[in-house]
């Protein structure tokens, strides 16, 4: 289903210069580039990056040039583009995974008493914990994107030679991936927003407007027949999430200029996370990105 044509019936006979998976596709290479920068600025204050410090760096610059490779090969042979991207895509999630294990362990004190381990403040001082689960989210989405669905809506999945039935159509399980990208966009500014004080009326934007999206984007993956309504309030919300991120982007980078508005690398290495708003655009765009025609 295209599900833009319910809202804009007029676009039915446009078509796009890709089809949603491959816009999916494009749109995880990038995010893996910008996942490998976020992590050498994050990781550049210690002064020595430590080299397990350098495997997200590393990996992300890496997986992005392969999966363009890998994009233009599926122009001439989808099964060995689609080899080639499953194998980045799996490795991103453990990446991810192992990189939320390190940070925890930062985050916590494991000598210390039980019940004092592992407490709220610890959490949000330490590195952020969340953050790592980027590389494991644009995984799990671009492994989505690798699958083909056939037929369109239909749920049922091509995982190499055998297919797999799934409960829902690969729409819904976009919708309920977004939903759940959004969430982890919420808590890690939630967290982060915590380490300053909560009486700054600004910092209540992001909290709002992502319990919106989330709301809105797994009501829309729950309904099988949505309205022009529906995918209204969803694309509105959408678009919402990208002002926001770009708004945060901004605002981030405002409290990072010195008092003449100067620029100060020590400021934007230390300060606000300038980049992090952005994965709320980020997720805007996807949430849009999934509405597009499947093939």
């Amino acid at each position: 289903m295209h599900a833009l044509t319910v809202l804009f019936p007029e676009i039915r006979s446009r078509r796009l210069l890709f089809a949603r998976d491959q816009w999916v596709l494009l749109l995880a290479a990038i995010n893996e580039f910008f996942l490998s920068l976020d992590t050498y600025l994050v990781h550049v204050l210690n002064g020595t990056i430590l080299f397990r410090e350098w495997i997200p760096i590393i990996f992300g610059a890496v997986a992005g040039v392969l999966l363009l490779i890998a994009g233009y090969l599926a122009l001439r042979n989808r099964k060995t583009a689609a080899g080639i991207a499953t194998f980045v895509f799996v490795a991103s999630i453990v990446v991810g995974v192992i990189g939320a294990y390190f940070h925890f362990i930062r985050g916590i004190l494991p000598t210390a008493p039980v019940g004092s381990r592992v407490t709220l403040n610890l959490l949000i001082w330490a590195p952020p914990i969340l953050a790592p689960f980027a590389f494991a989210g644009v995984g799990v989405m671009g492994l989505s994107a690798v699958w083909r669905e056939l037929p369109a809506d239909s749920g049922r999945v091509k995982l190499f030679r055998r297919f797999i039935q799934l409960p829902y159509s690969k729409t819904q399980a976009y919708l309920f991936l977004v939903a759940l990208g959004i969430l982890v966009a919420l808590v890690s500014s939630v967290l982060d927003h915590s380490r300053s004080s909560w009486q700054n009326m600004a910092i209540w934007i992001p909290v709002v407007t992502g319990v919106f999206a989330i709301v809105v984007t797994t009501g829309l993956g729950l309904i099988q027949k949505p309205t022009s309504f529906d995918i209204g309030v969803y694309v509105s919300a959408m678009v919402i999430l990208i002002i926001v991120g770009v708004l945060g982007a901004y605002f981030h980078v405002d409290a990072d200029l010195t008092a003449n508005n100067l620029f100060v690398a020590e400021r934007f290495l230390r300060g606000a996370p300038f980049l992090s708003p952005l994965l709320f655009s980020n997720m805007g765009f996807l949430g849009l990105i999934i509405l597009l025609e499947n093939e």
